[in-house]
């Protein structure tokens, strides 16, 4: 698998054009980050691998952000600039990247807004029911924090303030936590980074006290490794959500250092996605069944959408959900570190 950077990383080849009038559709992927692991890991070889299935002339060309809003928006104008016809975009910033969809769309290209809903004018939208994520994430804590809700107060990790998705992960969870538990700290990450979630951790374990902190809600699995960190440093252990099923979130969860996770099953997403790629493709209308619903973007467009539901990973469902999806086998979640927290599990 190549590895993120600024140019592009994978090129097919041939001309542009489209399937429709027999020639090879360009087609631009453009990744956020790969802090979190699932874009290197699964995002990116799932949609090429599904795009090319069903379109087997595409030429793909993939470009990585690296978490920078202003190197996103360069990298759209190199790929208007090579002639991309279709952009399957997950946008760094989804406001600043608005004046970049304006400009594709006035070039006559479709933008496909992948799993964060840019502002602008998008074609189509592919991603998860991000309201119902914080929703599950926080009726998890609720419920793992139980009768202790009385005995102290929770911490809140949000993700990144200029991630559409982040938003929405943190009105859902506000509605199942609030009323239920007491806030003590609550934080919005810049760019879901785990090391700062470490250190706002360890500020709010310091400020409430660590024998009053009852639990907390990290909005992914990255920044629950940081939280996890600062709970060991701080010698405490409290129920802690996250998302994403990557699988160092998995192990804590077998290890007891985490609780929960929400698994969003990506080659679903990939699939809907292609789906929409293929049928710009041909020079086709999309159909209900690729797009059932629509979303509304923070520029107000209301989008047609596909929300994929998401799954909750709990110790008792790993073999039923990430292993059973080939997500992981079970040797790569088993190390030796983890092997008897497997067995407990029924893992071996």
């Amino acid at each position: 698998m190549a590895a993120c950077g600024s140019a592009a990383q994978s090129t097919g080849s041939g001309a542009s054009g489209s399937a429709a009038s027999g020639g090879t559709v360009k087609v631009g992927l453009l990744l956020p980050e790969s802090k979190t692991t699932r874009y290197e890991q699964f995002d990116k070889p799932l949609l090429e691998a599904n795009i090319k299935k069903l379109v087997p002339g595409a030429q793909i060309d993939y470009y990585n952000a690296n978490q920078d809003a202003t190197l996103q928006q360069t990298q759209v104008d190199t790929a208007l600039t090579k002639g991309n016809k279709i952009l399957v975009l997950d946008a760094v910033d989804s406001k600043s990247i608005q004046a970049s969809v304006q400009k594709a769309h006035d070039a006559g290209v479709k933008v496909l807004a992948y799993d964060r809903l840019a502002q602008g004018p998008v074609d189509a939208y592919v991603s998860f029911d991000n309201y119902k994520v914080g929703q599950l994430q926080g009726q998890a804590l609720v419920e793992a924090v139980g009768a202790n809700a009385s005995k102290g107060s929770i911490i809140m990790i949000n993700g990144s303030p200029t991630d559409p998705n982040a938003g929405q992960f943190k009105a859902g969870a506000h509605s199942a936590i609030d009323g239920k538990l007491t806030i003590g700290k609550e934080y919005d990450t810049p760019n879901w980074d785990p090391n700062t979630a470490n250190q706002e951790t360890a500020a709010a374990i310091t400020a409430i006290g660590g024998p009053n902190v009852v639990g907390i809600y990290s909005a992914n699995d990255g920044m629950a490794a940081g939280a996890a960190t600062a709970m060991k440093a701080a010698g405490i252990s409290v129920p802690l959500t996250g998302q994403d099923a990557q699988l160092d979130g998995i192990q804590r969860i077998l290890a007891g250092t985490q609780t929960m996770t929400i698994y969003k099953p990506y080659g679903p997403e990939a699939e809907a996605s292609a789906a929409i790629v293929a049928s710009w493709a041909n020079g086709a209308s999309l159909t209900p069944t690729e797009v059932p619903t629509t979303a509304t973007s923070g520029s107000g467009q209301k989008v047609p959408a596909n929300l994929i539901t998401p799954i909750v990973v709990t110790k008792s469902n790993i073999n039923d959900t990430v292993v059973k999806d080939g997500l992981y086998t079970v040797a790569q979640i088993c190390t030796p570190t983890y092997a008897d927290a497997c067995k407990a599990a029924g893992l071996q």
